[in-house]
C-alpha cells in the first residue's frame, strides 16, 4: 500500500517533467521563428516589389504581385550594366580573397610554428589591427596610392588584401594549432620542400577554415561601397554597388522608379546570397573551430 502513492508521485513528476520540457521546446521555436521572420522580412519586401510596377508598389508595397513580371530586372540589368560590373566586381574579389587566403595562411602558419617572442607580438599587431576602424586612416592610405599612381582597381585589390589579413590571420593562427607537427615532419622525411609541406599537406587540412575566410571576405569586398568609391570613383571600371549608386535610376534623374530600383538592388545582391547560401555550414564551423582552438 505504501509503494502506490510513491509510483503515483514518481508518474507526476516524469509527467511534468516532459511537459516543461514540451513547452520549452515550443517557446524555442516560436522565439526562432519570430527571429527568422524579423530577418527576412527585408528580403521578402525587396523580392515581392521587384516584380510589381510603380502604381503596384505605391498601391501595396506589402502584398503580393497582382501581374508579375521580370521586364523590370531585364531594364535593371541594363540600367547598372549588369553583366561588365559583375565581371569588374568578380574579378576583384577573387584576386583580393585569394591574395589573402595565401598570405594569411602562410604568415598564420609561420607565426605557430615559430613560437617565439617576436611571433607573439607580430601575432598581437594582427589583432590590433583589427580594431583600427577604416574611417581613421582612409584619406591618408588614398593619397599614398595616389602618389604611388595605385589609385585604380590594381591598387583597390591590394588594399582589400591588406585590410583582410588582420581577421583571416587570426582565424588560420587558432585552426593551425590543431595540425599536428608529426604530419609535417613526416613530410620533411619523405622529401618535401618548404612550398610542398604548406600546399600538399597543411593547406588541404585548413580546408575548412579556408572556406570561412573565403565567404566571409567575399561577401565583405562584393558588397563593399565606401573603398571603391574613394578609389575608382566615377569611372568605367566600376563595381556593382558603384553602378548601383551612380545609375540614373538611383540619380534621381526619373523621380524616384522603384519599379528599377528594387530590382537593381536585388540582382546586385543574388550572386553572393547564393555563395553564401552553399557555403553557410563552412561559416560557422570554422568560426567556432577556430575560436575553441586559439
Amino acid at each position: 500500500m505504501a509503494v502506490k502513492p510513491r509510483e503515483s508521485v514518481a508518474v507526476r513528476g516524469d509527467t511534468n517533467y516532459f511537459l516543461k520540457k514540451r513547452i520549452g521546446h515550443v517557446a524555442t521555436y516560436v522565439v526562432l521563428g519570430l527571429i527568422a521572420l524579423y530577418t527576412l522580412a527585408p528580403l521578402w519586401f525587396l523580392v515581392t516589389n521587384s516584380l510589381k510596377d510603380q502604381a503596384g508598389i505605391i498601391r501595396d508595397p506589402l502584398g503580393f504581385p497582382q501581374t508579375a513580371s521580370f521586364q523590370y530586372m531585364v531594364k535593371a540589368a541594363q540600367e547598372i550594366h549588369f553583366f561588365r560590373s559583375l565581371g569588374i566586381t568578380f574579378s576583384i574579389t577573387f584576386v583580393s580573397v585569394g591574395l589573402i587566403v595565401i598570405i594569411s595562411s602562410i604568415g598564420a602558419w609561420i607565426l605557430v610554428r615559430n613560437h617565439t617572442r617576436w611571433s607573439q607580438v607580430i601575432f598581437m599587431a594582427f589583432v590590433a589591427a583589427m580594431l583600427i576602424p577604416f574611417q581613421a586612416i582612409m584619406y591618408p592610405l588614398i593619397q599614398f596610392f595616389d602618389t604611388l599612381g595605385l589609385k585604380n582597381v590594381t591598387g583597390l585589390v591590394f588594399m582589400y588584401g591588406g585590410f583582410g589579413l588582420s581577421m583571416s590571420v587570426f582565424l588560420y593562427h587558432g585552426f593551425v594549432k590543431g595540425v599536428p607537427k608529426g604530419i609535417e615532419e613526416a613530410g620533411i622525411i619523405d622529401g618535401c620542400n618548404i612550398f610542398q609541406l604548406f600546399f600538399t599537406i597543411v593547406l588541404p587540412l585548413l580546408s575548412s577554415i579556408t572556406v570561412t575566410v573565403i565567404v566571409l571576405n567575399s561577401m565583405w569586398i562584393w558588397n563593399d561601397y565606401l573603398l571603391p568609391f574613394l578609389v575608382i570613383g566615377n569611372s568605367t571600371t566600376k563595381t556593382l554597388v558603384l553602378e548601383l549608386y551612380f545609375a540614373r535610376i538611383l540619380a534621381g534623374q526619373f523621380g524616384n522608379p522603384w519599379e528599377l530600383i528594387f530590382p537593381a538592388v536585388l540582382i546586385t545582391i543574388i550572386p553572393i546570397v547564393i555563395i553564401f547560401l552553399f557555403l553557410q555550414k563552412y561559416i560557422v564551423q570554422g568560426i567556432t573551430d577556430g575560436a575553441i582552438k586559439s
